[in-house]
């Protein structure tokens, strides 16, 4: 299970398609390094549920 920013939409499946795996990922809006704290717990608050989700989703 990973999180990333959406600009690696496209490295995460180039990557898993070469891996032959298929993880779970959850994209949050790109760019992060600028966010405040502030804002960084917002975007951690807006996307808990699909991380939880991801975390006990049966295999």
């Amino acid at each position: 299970m990973g999180v990333a920013t959406t600009e690696f939409v496209d490295a995460a499946a180039v990557q898993s398609k070469a891996l032959g795996t298929d993880p779970a990922y959850v994209f949050v809006p790109h760019p992060v390094q600028d966010r405040t704290d502030d804002e960084m717990r917002k975007m951690a608050d807006d996307h808990l549920e699909a991380i939880l989700a991801l975390l006990v989703k049966k295999a």
